[in-house]
């Protein structure tokens, strides 16, 4: 499952939720701007990056990293990151007191084997390092949290849980996600787990009438195109570099299309005959 998608609008609607997993919320934690970043000299990307308001006192810039898989280089790109946008934003007149990492992982077993290098930033108080799967019972948690939390539930518990979050967003209105985006979060997250199933039968699964969002559009043509991908993979072996990216912008219906068209694929060749022939994505030369 594609998570950080999921992670991102979770955080853009509540960015106040972040604060929630540490133990000392900084000065105006309510007004914090959220944001990912890619830093273009570098091409490092962060996940994360919460700003505190102009007026709090002091300025904590807090960096968080969702990680799912296992990445040992991940300590490295990561303190890199935060220090080279500490570097490039604290030239102004109101430059940032003081930094927060946050590592969000799924398990603890997903953290680099070796931290012997980081070990003086990975544990000091600046570093907060956090694994969903020893939060205790997603029933127990704020909604934000919970939401997270269902992005690693197994499949077989997953519908329950994503039931009893749809219940509680119906009359948690102290929430700061409105019910309709904890639908649409729940909704999207089930997608993503079971890939195969269509709108209906989600809809029927969770007991509710999902509308047509952008968000749940974008589930759809992910999970459309790792199951294309997967099947290109298995009929013509792996795939040139130069040609995943021209699936990856394809429509929904142009990924239908082509999962018809591949089992009369011999070769390379004919699928970059095939992607050629279609028309190109509004917005590309």
């Amino acid at each position: 499952m594609k998570r950080d998608s999921i992670f991102f609008k979770i955080c853009e609607q509540n960015p106040n939720l972040l604060f929630e997993l540490v133990d000392q919320k900084p000065p105006g934690a309510g007004n914090y701007s959220f944001y990912s970043t890619t830093l273009k000299e570098t091409e490092f990307r962060i996940d994360g990056v919460f700003l505190p308001p102009d007026n709090a006192t002091p300025k904590i810039a807090y960096f968080a990293e969702f990680q799912f898989q296992k990445d040992e280089r991940l300590n490295f790109r990561f303190f890199t990151e935060l220090m080279m946008f500490m570097d490039k934003n604290n030239k102004s007149d109101n430059p940032y007191d003081d930094w927060r990492g946050i590592l969000i992982y799924g398990s603890r077993s997903l953290e680099p084997s070796n931290c012997t290098i980081h070990h003086a930033l990975l544990n000091s108080k600046q570093t907060h390092r956090i694994y969903l799967n020893e939060l205790g019972n997603l029933r127990e948690q704020p909604l934000g949290l919970a939401l997270m939390m269902l992005t690693i539930v197994r499949k077989r518990d997953a519908v329950e849980s994503a039931k009893f979050l749809i219940e509680k967003a119906k009359t948690e209105s102290k929430s700061k996600l409105s019910e309709e985006a904890i639908i649409d979060l729940v909704a999207t997250i089930i997608i993503y787990k079971f890939s195969t199933l269509k709108r209906k039968e989600v809809e029927t699964m969770l007991g509710i009438t999902l509308e047509e969002s952008r968000f749940y559009q974008d589930a759809k043509v992910e999970g459309a195109v790792s199951l294309v991908t997967s099947l290109l993979n298995y009929k013509l072996g792996k795939l040139p570099d130069a040609v995943t990216p021209k699936i990856e912008v394809l429509s929904l219906k142009q990924l239908e299309e082509l999962g018809k068209a591949l089992f009369n694929f011999s070769n390379i060749t004919d699928l970059e005959q095939w992607l050629n022939s279609r028309p190109k994505p509004v917005g590309q030369d």
